[in-house]
């Protein structure tokens, strides 16, 4: 893997060093004490989801110990987040601590409401709503030196291969080692090795398994190394290496650049990759997969247009870890549009009434088409392997999404930074695509307090 990573980072240096060789202040020469550079933070979360499926796809509901079909569910979580940083140890050398308790309370609690299991809330062995719960969602040790820091503990992680998901009442996190590295104000570097997840609707951590492959195989841990720089001209380069234990190896590269502005015409480009290979034990089995998307935005005043493209060659899904959304490609929706060969498009129009005279009010609206997701040529289980994907019975499945969205953040007064947001879509699919049939309603406010 790193002669992978040297090759892929050394030209993305050489192109970004020239213009970027300044020499910015090191973050730990401001340290101010443990005490004294702490915040203590609250975030109040209130989320509501209402889902209806359609055609032949259903949700289950446990009755009498029988999973039953059922066509509706809702979901309604009232959550707190509590979140301490502490400031960093003067000296050459600075020491901290993060922490944060993720709390939840389950309003619908209704048997028939709850349905799919802990998918969205969490339940218990009867399929009921368990009516609320808690856990040490960040826990970690820091160290800096300069602008480098390293975390050991629990933690929210941010990059191309290991993202935290957030799309639930609570966010997922990981427990491992992460390292972030600012040396230099044109380039950033990011390693970490993290062996558990936290997920979302849950009370302590589980194994590492993926998203979409056979979650009965697991890996004991998922390392990565990574590096973003700005180079001259507004491009953005960014190339990682990853390597997740006895599944896969796992390759990204992204690119980026903006042009133009907002007043008369700014255009964005964004390109990225994945390149992902079998890896050790093959718990998976053969994996041989690419998978690319290419996105170009064009904005004038409060109107953003964007049209992107995004195809997979491989007979397994792109995939990544469970409970992350470890996935930067364009089209990655309600969807992912990551089917075994999968071409799929997207247009996204965005608003920002702040031209009109409503600042902080913001809507979406995107329609994206995928089809062409054939499995029928899969044969990552040859040679005896497991059987990572079940896929042979994709043949020409297809789908499709609408979605829109309204948000509104508070501009000023005690709630300034809440963020009210409203999500109507619906996904229609056919031929065994995996994401199925729905519509659904989301409405999802988070209120943000300062405590010190």
């Amino acid at each position: 893997m790193q002669s992978h990573v040297r090759r892929a980072l050394l030209p993305m240096l050489l192109i970004a060093q020239p213009a970027y060789a300044g020499e910015p202040v090191a973050a730990q020469d401001q340290a101010t004490g443990l005490i004294d550079g702490s915040h203590l933070n609250l975030n109040l979360r209130h989320y509501y989801s209402n889902q209806h499926t359609r055609r032949s796809t259903h949700l289950v509901i446990k009755k009498a110990g029988v999973a039953q079909p059922t066509r509706q569910r809702d979901t309604w979580v009232q959550t707190a987040m509590l979140n301490y940083i502490s400031g960093y140890t003067e000296g050459w050398v600075g020491f901290g601590v993060d922490a944060s308790l993720f709390s939840a309370v389950t309003l619908e609690r209704g048997h028939g409401a709850v349905a799919n299991g802990g998918d969205r809330v969490l339940v218990d062995s009867d399929g009921d709503a368990v009516p609320s719960w808690s856990r040490l969602g960040v826990g970690d040790v820091k160290l800096r030196v300069s602008s480098t820091e390293l975390k050991a503990g629990r933690m929210l992680t941010e990059n191309p291969i290991l993202r935290y998901k957030d799309n639930r009442a609570l966010p997922s996190t990981f427990q491992g080692i992460g390292l972030n590295s600012n040396e230099l104000d044109w380039l950033a570097l990011q390693a970490g090795s993290f062996e558990r997840a936290i997920p979302r609707t849950g009370t302590g951590s589980e194994r590492l398994t993926t998203t979409f492959g056979n979650r009965a195989y697991s890996g004991s841990r998922i390392s990565y190394l990574g590096a973003t720089a700005k180079a001259p001209y507004g491009l953005t380069l960014s190339a990682y290496g990853s390597r997740f234990e006895d599944m896969w190896q796992q390759y990204y590269l992204g690119a980026t650049h903006v042009a133009g502005d907002r007043a008369n015409l700014a255009l964005k480009t964004s390109l990225n990759y994945y390149r992902t290979r079998d890896q050790g034990e093959q718990n998976l089995g053969f994996i041989d997969n690419h998978a690319y998307s290419l996105a170009i935005t064009a904005a004038h005043g409060a109107h953003a247009l964007t049209t992107a493209w995004q195809q997979v060659f491989g007979d397994e899904y792109f995939d990544y870890v469970w409970e992350s959304t470890g996935n930067y490609m364009a089209n990655s929706l309600y969807s992912d549009y990551n089917g075994p060969n999968e071409k799929s498009w997207q247009l996204r129009y965005d608003f920002d009434l702040a031209s009109y005279g409503v600042p902080g009010l913001t809507t979406s609206l995107w329609h994206a088409k995928g089809w062409g997701i054939d499995g029928t040529h899969y044969s990552g289980d040859r040679d005896g392997r497991n059987t990572g994907y079940n896929v042979r019975g994709l043949e020409g499945a297809k789908h499709n999404e609408n979605g829109l969205m309204l948000a509104y953040v508070v501009q000023s007064g005690t709630l300034k930074n809440t963020v009210l947001r409203s999500i109507v879509y619906n996904h229609r699919a056919s031929g065994g695509q995996i994401d199925g049939s729905y519509d659904e309603f989301r409405l999802v406010a988070n209120v943000p307090l300062s405590l010190f």
